[in-house]
C-alpha cells in the first residue's frame, strides 16, 4: 500500500519511473529526415524538448448507440492512447466519464478502470433526467493540465417518455454563426489570399446559402457557395483603404451581413497547393520590407518532419514531398527571418496504416429469436489478441441521433482540431476530388494546436498540478487556515474506507495544502473518512472533486423533436417499459474483480478473534486478560493504551496508532466504553510500524463485523463522506433460443439493443465471431465496430441486416 503526498506521491512512483521514461523514449522519437534548417535549429529543438516533457494522451469512447430513452442503459467502451502515435496508453489506471447537460451540469458520472489503455463501463439514465441533447466527455487525471479541449466529447439526445415535452419557441429571425478564416491567419494589403468560411444554424449544422463579398460602395467584388456542410473558400487581394463585408442569404431569402477580418498594411500571407503528384506547394508572400529569409517548419502532433529555409524576395516557394508528412493532421507554420511564426495552415493526410475490419453476416434476413452469427476478420497485423475491439448491434429507427464520428475519425482527424464537426467520418472516407476540396477547407475553418508557440519558444517547463494515477484512483484533498483560507503545508492527514477489507492511508499537505491518497481495490460506492492529528484538527479538511471543473466552448443546440418521430418514440419507450419489467433482475449484474482481502498491514505480531476467548463485558478486562502486547493505563483520568516495542522488550513511550474498522482513533476512552461484544477481531503490531515517511510506534487494529463501526461513536473532528470508487462493470444480458423451450417462452423480448461487447476475442488467426438472438423486435439492425491494434493503427466498420418475420 502506498500513501502519499504530492512530493511522496513522485518519490512512491519511482519504481514506475523506469516505464514512464521507456513510453516516453518510444513516443518522442525524432521524426525530421535529415538536419533541420540551421536557422530553425533552436525551434526544433525547444519544440522536441516540449513534446517530450508534455506526454500528451487521447481518449476515445465507443457507445453502444447515440440516441437513449431514460430507463435505458448507455453502455461504453473507453480508449485510452498515447496523442502522437496512437498506441494504447498504460500511463493512467482511471477515465473519467460523465453526461452533461446544456448547463454543463453533470446528470451521471463514473470512474473507470483503465488497464492497458482500455476499459468500460455503464450508465443508468434515471427518470429524473429531462429531454434533451447531452454531451458525453471523458478524460485521464493527466488530460485535465491541458485543458478540456483536450477532452474527448460525443453528443448525444436522451428523451424522457415519462414527462411531457416542452419543445423551445424557435426565433423567427436566423441565427447563423458566420466565421471567416484567412488561409496562413491575415489577410495583407496587395496579397492575394484564400479566405475560408464556415455558417452553421443555432444547432451547429452547416446551411445552404448564396454568399458575396461586397466593398464599401456595395460593389460585388466576389460570389461564393459552400461546397459542403456549409464551409468553402473565396479568393480576395485586399486593396487599400477598403474595407469588406460578407453577405450571407439563405434559401429564404434571409440576410446575414458580417465584416470581413482586418486588413494588415504589412504582413505575411501564405498559400498551399497540390501539385497533382506526391508533392504540396507552399508560396509565401509578404510586403514587409528588409526579410531576406523565411521558414517554414512541418510537424506532425509535434513530431517535426520539414524544417527548410528560403531566401525571400516579396514571395518564396516551398516543395514538400507528402511522404515526409505522417498521417493525420500536420501543422505548417511559416516564420520570418527573426524566427517569429507568422503564419500558419493545417494539412491532412488521409491515414494509411488503418485497421480494416471485416464483417460477414451468415444472412441478411432473420426472423425474431434467430441466432445471428457474423464472422469478424482482421489483417495480419491485428491477430492473436493484438487488437482491442468493441461491438454494438441495434435497431435502426427514425430517431435522430448527431453523427458524431467514429475511432477512426477521432484519432486521426477530431481529437485535433477545435469545435464541432459535422459528419467527421466523411473526411477519412475514400478520397476522391470533393472529399479532397472539403478536407483542405475543413483544415482551414478549424485550424488549431495543442500548445501554443509562447510556450514553447520563451516559457520555462511547466510545473503540472494533476498527476497521472498511475496505480489506480488518486483521492485529493486539501488543508486550509479556517481563518484566513490559505493553505497550510505540512499536516499530516488520515484517510480511511469504512467497510471490509480495512484500508488506511497517510498523506502530508504540500505547499499548495493538497494531500493526495492512492487508493487500492477503490470499487463502488464507499464512506471515506479524512482527519488530521488533534493538534491540528482546528484547520479545515475538504475532498476535491475529481471530475474536472473547467468545459470547452461546445455548445449544445436547444432540444426540439419533430412530431414525425412520436410514434417512434412511443414504440421504443414501450420496447424499454417491457424489458425493465420482466427482465430487469437479470440485467442487474456486476463483474466483481477480484481484489486483495486482507488488511492494509499485512500479517501481525499478534492476532485474536475474539469469539475464541472467554468474553468479557468490558474493552479493559479483554486487554487485560489475553491480549499480551498492549497494556492499559490511565494519567490524569484518561485511558491510554500502551503498545510493548517487542524487538527492545520495553513499551512504547509515545502513542501508537489506534484504528476502529480502520478509522483513527485518538481518544482512548471511546475505545474502552465500546462494547467488546462487538467486536470481531483485535490486531496488535509491538513493533514500529511505517506508512511512507510516517513512522508509529505500534498498531492497534479492532475490527467489528460487519466492519462497518458497529454504532461506534467517532471523534466529531472528523470529515466523513460519500464518494464513489471505480465503477463496478455491469454484465451484458441477452437471452438466448438455442432450445424449442426457450424460443416458445411467454416472455417478451423487447430488446433494441441486441448485443454489447467491449471486448471482442480474436484468435491467432486475426479471426472472430459475433453470435446473438435477434429479439421480437422487427426492423433494420446496424453493427458497430470499433477497434484498436497495439501498434495504434484504428478503424471503424459497420454493416447492417434486418430482422422480418414471414407472414402466417
Amino acid at each position: 500500500m502506498q500513501n502519499l503526498t504530492n512530493t511522496s506521491l513522485l518519490r512512491c512512483m519511482k519504481g514506475n519511473q523506469l516505464r514512464f521514461v521507456c513510453c516516453l523514449l518510444l513516443l518522442v522519437g525524432y521524426g525530421a529526415a535529415g538536419q533541420p534548417a540551421e536557422g530553425l535549429q533552436p525551434v526544433v529543438q525547444r519544440l522536441d524538448q516540449y513534446r517530450k516533457q508534455t506526454l500528451q494522451e487521447k481518449v476515445f469512447v465507443h457507445a453502444d448507440r447515440a440516441f437513449y430513452l431514460t430507463g435505458e442503459m448507455l453502455w461504453f467502451k473507453v480508449y485510452c492512447v498515447d496523442g502522437t502515435f496512437h498506441r494504447p496508453l498504460d500511463v493512467s489506471k482511471v477515465a473519467y466519464v460523465e453526461v452533461l447537460d446544456r448547463e454543463r451540469k453533470p446528470v451521471v458520472q463514473a470512474k473507470v478502470a483503465l488497464t492497458a489503455g482500455s476499459g468500460n463501463g455503464a450508465f443508468f439514465l434515471p427518470t429524473s433526467i429531462n429531454s434533451g441533447h447531452y454531451l458525453l466527455r471523458a478524460y485521464t487525471n493527466w488530460m485535465k493540465n491541458f485543458g478540456a479541449d483536450f477532452f474527448f466529447e460525443k453528443p448525444i439526445t436522451i428523451v424522457n417518455s415519462f414527462k411531457r415535452l416542452e419543445l423551445p419557441v424557435l426565433a423567427a429571425a436566423p441565427d447563423y454563426d458566420v466565421q471567416l478564416f484567412p488561409e496562413g491567419g491575415q489577410l495583407v494589403q496587395g496579397l492575394s489570399s484564400k479566405v475560408a468560411f464556415r455558417v452553421t444554424d443555432e444547432s451547429g449544422k452547416g446551411i445552404a446559402f448564396r454568399g458575396a463579398l461586397v466593398n464599401q460602395q456595395n460593389d460585388t467584388v466576389s460570389r461564393f457557395t459552400p461546397q459542403r456542410f456549409g464551409i468553402g473558400h473565396f479568393m480576395v487581394t485586399p486593396e487599400p483603404n477598403t474595407t469588406y463585408r460578407v453577405v450571407i442569404t439563405d434559401e429564404k431569402g434571409r440576410a446575414v451581413v458580417r465584416p470581413l477580418p482586418a486588413v494588415q498594411a504589412q504582413g505575411y500571407t501564405m498559400r498551399l497547393e497540390e501539385t497533382g503528384g506526391d508533392q504540396l506547394k507552399v508560396t509565401v508572400s509578404t510586403n514587409v520590407v528588409g526579410q531576406a529569409l523565411v521558414y517554414l517548419l512541418g510537424h506532425t502532433r509535434q513530431v517535426v518532419n520539414v524544417a527548410e529555409m528560403r531566401p525571400m524576395q516579396q514571395e518564396a516557394t516551398f516543395l514538400i514531398d507528402k511522404k515526409k508528412l505522417g498521417d493525420g493532421i500536420s501543422h505548417l507554420t511559416v516564420f520570418n527571418m527573426d524566427r517569429r511564426p507568422v503564419c500558419e495552415r493545417l494539412y491532412f493526410k488521409r491515414p494509411e496504416q488503418s485497421l480494416n475490419i471485416g464483417l460477414t453476416p451468415d444472412k441478411s434476413e432473420y426472423a425474431s429469436r434467430t441466432k445471428v452469427s457474423i464472422d469478424v476478420t482482421l489483417p495480419s497485423m491485428a491477430k492473436n489478441g493484438a487488437a482491442d475491439l468493441s461491438v454494438a448491434v441495434y435497431r435502426l429507427d427514425s430517431l435522430p441521433a448527431a453523427s458524431s464520428g467514429n475511432l477512426l475519425s477521432y484519432l486521426w482527424l477530431t481529437s485535433d482540431l477545435r469545435g464541432t464537426i459535422e459528419s467527421p467520418e466523411y473526411y477519412v472516407q475514400a478520397e476522391n476530388p470533393d472529399v479532397k476540396e472539403a478536407v483542405d477547407n475543413l483544415m482551414l475553418t478549424h485550424g488549431w494546436r495543442r500548445f501554443t508557440w509562447d510556450n514553447v519558444l520563451t516559457k520555462p517547463s511547466t510545473a503540472f498540478q494533476f498527476a497521472p494515477e498511475y496505480n489506480g484512483l488518486v483521492v485529493q484533498g486539501m488543508v486550509k487556515n479556517p481563518v484566513s483560507g490559505a493553505p497550510v503545508k505540512g499536516i499530516t492527514t488520515y484517510l480511511s474506507t469504512i467497510g471490509k477489507p480495512i484500508r488506511f492511508y497517510v498523506a502530508e499537505s504540500d505547499t499548495a495544502g493538497r494531500v493526495l491518497f492512492e487508493l487500492k481495490d477503490a470499487y463502488g460506492p464507499k464512506q471515506v473518512v479524512v482527519r488530521t492529528e488533534p493538534a491540528d484538527s482546528l484547520n479545515r479538511l475538504s475532498i476535491i472533486n475529481p471530475f474536472a471543473e473547467q468545459w470547452s466552448a461546445t455548445r449544445l443546440p436547444a432540444f426540439d423533436l419533430s412530431q414525425q418521430t412520436a410514434e417512434s418514440v412511443l414504440n421504443r419507450s414501450v420496447a424499454m417499459q417491457v424489458q425493465n419489467t420482466y427482465w430487469s433482475d437479470r440485467s442487474v449484474r456486476y463483474r466483481y474483480p477480484v481484489v486483495d482481502s486482507t488488511a492494509f498491514y499485512g500479517k501481525t505480531d499478534e492476532s485474536y478473534k475474539l469469539d475464541d476467548y472467554t468474553r468479557f463485558t468490558t474493552m479493559e478486562d479483554v486487554l487485560r486478560e489475553y491480549v499480551l502486547g498492549i497494556q492499559p493505563r490511565k494519567r490524569q483520568g484518561k485511558f491510554r493504551l500502551v503498545v510493548i516495542n517487542a524487538p527492545y522488550r520495553a513499551f512504547f513511550d509515545e502513542p501508537s496508532l489506534v484504528l476502529m474498522d480502520g478509522v483513527p482513533v485518538f481518544d482512548m476512552d471511546r475505545i474502552m466504553a465500546f462494547s467488546p461484544l462487538k467486536i470481531n477481531r483485535l490486531d496488535v503490531m509491538t513493533k514500529r510500524y511505517f506508512i511512507g515517511r510516517t513512522v508509529f510506534n505500534g498498531l492497534i487494529s479492532f475490527s467489528t463485523y460487519k466492519g462497518d463501526l458497529a454504532g461506534f461513536e467517532l471523534d466529531p473532528g472528523l470529515l466523513k463522506v460519500d464518494y464513489d470508487g471505480l465503477q463496478l462493470q455491469r454484465e451484458f444480458y441477452a437471452p438466448r433460443y438455442d432450445t424449442p423451450r426457450q424460443f416458445e417462452s411467454r416472455l417478451p423480448d423487447a430488446r433494441t439493443l441486441l448485443y454489447w461487447s467491449p471486448g471482442l476475442a480474436i484468435d491467432a488467426s486475426g479471426k472472430g465471431k459475433i453470435e446473438f438472438f435477434t429479439s421480437d423486435q422487427e426492423g433494420r439492425y446496424v453493427i458497430d465496430v470499433n477497434g484498436l491494434t497495439k501498434q495504434g493503427q484504428g478503424g471503424s466498420q459497420q454493416t447492417t441486416f434486418t430482422v422480418k418475420n414471414p407472414v402466417r
